[in-house]
């Protein structure tokens, strides 16, 4: 046993390019996963510490829907219920002309009630110096955390510019909040905190709040009392548990998560293949070593254990490695993530990531477990070889040529597993996931049996085109079955994803472009200043509606309210419309719609709402279906029910959105605030310029003091793209990291093929072949396994992109999408793999290149 481990230790340190190639490997496929985990769990981690800081000590609140609470409610409930723990709050978020890219969230408290909720807010001065108080007795007094006040480059007695939704208001900075640790910074980050009034008229929210927070005591006597308030609400209001809007949240975030994390795990699936690959080939090298302390007595099982054991140690110090590495990757990816996630979903700033101790032993041993995994067969095949066996290089290859038929028919068998969850009816994405990923191991089983097929047709034309070295080069791809395999597989995985993603991304960008060409019929678009950039959620004067109808050359004009409510514990996006007909041309219906003129009557009667394709399918909704809403003002059963008249198209929001008429909103909700304009010009008049004019005045009609965005239709329609390029950085950069973990698979591959046949180039250069012929010898290998790579892939590419578009993404986001699958994006796969295996080959070429006869066969 000591003579067994002294040898594998030895043989480690002797052959360092190979231990590190498979510790990069190794390190490479963690470093993705980490830096991805530690990205979004960042994101989340954020979001919880600042709902946590917002809320404070909060057990429940009062909420109602999107025209908020009534602010006289608060004295009610206290003289009416005897709430004694009760705190009125009005959150939003506002910008900066220091900085218009990093929002604001304005938090507004009445200072007197904080104590009990958040003691650093309190009446009089807190532990850390600040005194609320001086909110009520400074006009537009406000406390900022001292790393927000630092990057506004602003100072206790400074004063700032902010803007919430139409309005423009200048607060100056009474206090700086001073963190006590990393946590509590995270949860003040852009945190402005002002006087409740200020906080209304900054928002334009004059007499509401948007909560009412409480304490209530455990058991009997906060049930009790919170029946006592539930008792005394107006209608639309309700008492909910904090962190229930926390939760739903945190639930939008789900299946982004979910894609993020499956795109990283290919990166550790090219790393297996290498560590598979470097494990299989040290066992190569030492068959002879491994055959002599098998004659010595070393049994099976000391074998296998040995080279496990061997595997281990790469795999925890290549995920030390990858831990460090993925923590560096992860805070320049956290910052792709959360521009993402505020693009799409909901403004959240992240400080800085997330390190748990539970997540950094989850990483360490995912490395080391897929290490253990890949070194299993290698350890198997050693151990179960004979003494005579296993110092014959030509049995292994034997072995390797009897497993290719078994491989393809477990490859079979895995693909049809994958087919089999893949075509459950279950919404589940981790079943789709599970599917897609057994798709790809089962075509990966299948490489070694069609590469033998293929270079079977491509040996006569290699002759032809190279002589008796094209056939050498094209033999030595099957020949060596047990090196080129790993590295076939790892580099057609890694091109046929590189191709699926980008049919995926160029499908829902066709989609996304034909969708904006169908729905942006109007000629100018007016909303107020947004923090969600692919969501308009700023407001905009009500009056502009009706000042706009009055232009000369408008001819029509839009109205939309667009509001978050919390319905059945789920986050709903209403989007309250008063249509010009000219804007219901933009409505590409998937069902219901077939008369579309009585589908718009009844809509603008208020008899139903219309659904976004997204919406329908996360709530299993159809045409004829009763969808109801939480917080209307209905005194008998405090909701809105109606039916789904139609569903339509739409990819402004994966958790969808529920249209209905402005009169029904207003019927059912106090808010007359508008967030968007659509404005339709004349026919003559329908140009660049007018559109210009409009835009001015619609600005001096607004005031010097109301900020408005506008924008002409083709100005919309690019800013769009521009978002949806965005939000898809994060899965560009995944796509060509796990390429590069593929790379580097292939390279170690070709490394160990060419270092193994050093003694056999050894006795072609002793009989003659120069060192050029060696070199086009070597490459022109490299070559042929790349264009089979490359030809390998363009299937696999197809089929994982039509699995992407039309299961994984269908059950994710909820979106129907066009293939769009262009020939350029097969062309640069077949070039990709090509160019990648030339690449990974010609260090290997070049040496062998250079390596002398005699030193080849050298002991021979």
């Amino acid at each position: 046993m000591k003579l067994r481990r002294r040898a594998g230790i030895r043989h480690l340190l002797y052959h360092p390019w190979q231990l590190g190639l498979s510790l990069l490997g190794v390190a490479l496929g963690v470093a993705v996963v980490v830096a991805t985990g530690l990205a979004v769990e960042s994101s989340r981690q954020a979001l919880r510490v600042s709902v946590e800081t917002v809320s404070g000590r909060a057990t429940h609140r009062v909420v109602g829907g999107p025209g908020g609470v009534p602010d006289s409610l608060a004295a009610r409930l206290g003289i009416g219920a005897g709430v004694r723990m009760l705190a009125p709050a009005v959150e939003g978020y506002v910008v900066s002309p220091v900085d218009p890219s990093r929002p604001l969230h304005i938090l507004g408290i009445d200072p007197f009630s904080e104590a009990p909720f958040r003691p650093w807010l309190a009446g009089g001065p807190a532990a850390d110096g600040v005194d609320g108080a001086r909110l009520v007795t400074t006009p537009g007094g406000a406390i900022l955390g001292a790393e927000t006040a630092s990057a506004l480059g602003v100072e206790e007695g400074g004063r700032l510019v902010v803007q919430g939704g139409a309005r423009t208001a200048v607060i100056e900075v009474v206090g700086i909040l001073e963190a006590e640790d990393r946590w509590s910074r995270s949860g003040l980050l852009d945190l402005l905190v002002v006087d409740v009034a200020e906080a209304q008229e900054i928002l334009g929210r004059e007499g509401v709040v948007d909560r009412l927070d409480l304490i209530l005591p455990p058991g009997e006597e906060g049930a009790a009392l919170r029946a006592r308030i539930e008792a005394l609400l107006p209608a639309g209001t309700r008492v909910e548990a904090v962190g229930a809007e926390a939760g739903a949240m945190q639930d939008m975030l789900r299946a982004f998560d979910l894609n993020l994390r499956a795109l990283s795990l290919l990166a550790l699936v090219f790393g297996i293949f290498l560590i598979y690959n470097a494990m299989t080939f040290s066992v190569v090298q030492r068959r002879g070593m491994l055959g002599t302390l098998r004659a010595l007595g070393t049994t099976r099982g000391e074998l296998v254990r040995g080279i496990l054991a061997e595997g281990a140690v790469v795999g925890f110090t290549g995920s030390v490695l990858g831990l460090l590495a993925g923590i560096v990757l992860g805070r320049g990816l956290v910052q792709l993530v959360t521009r993402t996630i505020n693009d799409l979903y909901f403004v959240v700033a992240v400080e800085g990531v997330a390190l748990s101790p539970g997540f950094l032993f989850r990483s360490l041993l995912l490395g080391t477990g897929a290490t253990l995994l890949a070194a299993l067969l290698p350890a198997w095949e050693a151990g179960s070889a004979s003494p005579r066996e296993a110092m014959a290089r030509s049995s292994v290859e034997d072995r390797v040529r009897t497993l290719v038929p078994r491989a393809a028919v477990a490859g079979v068998i895995v693909l049809g597993v994958g087919a089999v969850l893949l075509a459950l009816p279950t919404p589940g994405i981790e079943v789709a996931f599970g599917g897609l990923f057994a798709l790809i191991l089962g075509m990966a089983l299948l490489i070694p049996v069609t590469t033998v097929v293929l270079v079977g047709f491509l040996r006569p034309a290699a002759r032809r085109i190279a002589g008796v070295i094209g056939a050498m080069a094209a033999r030595g791809v099957v020949t060596s079955l047990s090196r080129t395999a790993p590295a076939l597989a790892a580099l057609v995985v890694a091109v046929s994803v590189t191709v699926a993603l980008g049919v995926m991304i160029q499908s829902f960008r066709g989609s996304v472009v034909g969708w904006l060409d169908t729905t942006l019929v109007a000629d100018v678009h007016v909303t107020g200043p947004s923090v969600v950039a692919a969501r308009p959620d700023g407001e905009i004067p009500p009056g502009l509606a009706g000042t706009a109808r009055g232009f000369p050359g408008v001819v029509g004009v839009s109205s939309y309210r667009s509001v978050a409510l919390q319905s059945g514990g789920v986050l709903t996006r209403l989007l309250a419309v008063e249509l010009d007909p000219r804007g219901e041309a933009g409505f590409e219906f998937l069902a219901g719609g077939e008369v579309r003129d009585a589908v718009f009557a009844a809509f603008r009667a208020g008899e139903g709402f219309l659904v976004t394709e997204p919406f329908a399918f996360h709530r299993g909704l159809q045409v004829g279906d009763t969808l109801s809403l939480d917080g209307a003002l209905d005194e008998e059963a405090g909701a809105l029910e109606r039916p789904v008249l139609a569903v339509f198209r739409d990819y402004g929001s994966e958790a969808g959105t529920v249209l209905l008429s402005r009169d029904l909103y207003d019927a059912h909700w106090t808010d007359e605030r508008l967030t968007s304009l659509a404005i339709f010009l004349d026919g003559s008049g329908a140009s660049e310029e007018e559109a210009a004019r409009i835009a001015s005045r619609l600005r001096e009609a607004a005031g010097p003091d109301t900020p408005l965005v506008i924008r002409s239709n083709t100005e919309l329609r690019e800013r769009s793209l521009e978002v949806f390029d965005r939000a898809f950085e994060v899965t560009r950069v995944l796509r060509w990291l796990a390429f590069v973990v593929a790379f580097i698979a292939v390279f170690s591959a070709l490394m160990a093929l060419q270092l193994e046949r050093r003694r056999e180039l050894g006795v072609l250069r002793a009989q003659g072949m120069t060192p050029a012929q060696v070199w086009g010898l070597v490459s022109m290998q490299t070559g042929i396994m790349g264009g089979i790579a490359g030809l390998l892939a363009l299937p696999v590419g197809a089929v994982l992109a039509l699995v992407m578009i039309l299961v994984v993404n269908r059950r994710s986001f909820g979106w129907t999408l066009e293939v769009d699958a262009s020939p350029e994006l097969f062309l640069q796969g077949v070039l990709l793999a090509v160019a990648g295996a030339i690449l990974a080959g010609i260090y290997p070429s070049w040496r062998m290149a250079r390596t002398s006869p005699a030193e080849a066969l050298r002991g021979e």
